[in-house]
């Protein structure tokens, strides 16, 4: 889908577009120890790479883009390889004895604890960056963009609804597709959810009516014919993460 949208507007730029998505793979190290870990398989200096900054240099002498990046709210790098290393990465990282495998379903669990938005679960192309809360990520003031005329109309009308995170007091695990009613009217469904590891309780994203966003609403999400009441909780749920920013 990123590929066919970028396509529709690369002739307006002085440039060629090549698809290296199956060669290129990507391992990620992630947790408060990321750094001292990888730090003795590279010569890049990672104490000075700062948040969402990149280096390139090499991993266990396999060539890569290496960035302080990550889905998790924990510090950690993400390894952009060529994908004929990638045995040989994996070989060399769990080589150190201080990794533990972890699969996208432990990835999954951290981002929703930091309240950070997955593609397909809690934003898709019918929603805007105003409604998600991701308005921060679009510059109105650095001039002209796809998108930008509708965003501007939104924010003049109104923007009708909003992606809130919500918590359970009581034991109930929120799933995506679960219904949710604010005021005991149909409100939409649960955007993601899971009984969260670090927190302790059932939690989950939802879009509520703009008018009841505010953190401290109650709203009802149906699971197996019973409503549960859950409060709406500002984001991070967890916010003891240890990413540096």
């Amino acid at each position: 889908k990123d590929l066919t949208h970028i396509r529709q507007y690369v002739s307006r730029f002085d440039c060629t577009l090549t698809d290296v998505s199956d060669d290129i793979g990507l391992l990620a190290v992630q947790g408060p120890k990321a750094e001292s870990i990888l730090q003795q398989l590279t010569p890049a200096d990672l104490a000075a790479i700062k948040y969402y900054w990149f280096v390139e240099t090499t991993v266990a002498g396999i060539p890569m883009t290496l960035s302080r990046t990550g889905y998790t709210g924990e510090d950690g790098f993400e390894l952009y390889h060529d994908t004929a290393h990638s045995a040989a990465l994996w070989k060399a990282l769990m080589g150190t004895g201080a990794i533990t495998p972890a699969g996208l379903g432990c990835r999954d669990s951290l981002r929703l604890e930091m309240g950070m938005a997955l593609y397909g679960n809690d934003i898709d192309d019918t929603i805007t960056p105003l409604e998600a809360g991701l308005g921060w990520l679009v510059k109105m003031k650095k001039g002209d963009f796809v998108g930008r005329p509708a965003l501007e109309a939104q924010k003049a009308a109104g923007i009708p609804r909003k992606l809130v995170g919500f918590t359970f007091t009581e034991k109930a695990i929120p799933r995506h597709g679960y219904l949710v009613f604010v005021n005991g009217a149909p409100s939409g469904v649960v955007m993601s959810g899971i009984m969260s590891p670090s927190v302790g309780v059932g939690l989950g994203t939802a879009y509520v009516p703009t008018a009841h966003a505010q953190p401290g609403n109650a709203l009802e999400v149906e699971i197996r014919g019973k409503r549960v009441v859950g409060t709406i909780t500002s984001f991070p749920f967890w916010t003891k993460g240890t990413v540096k920013r």
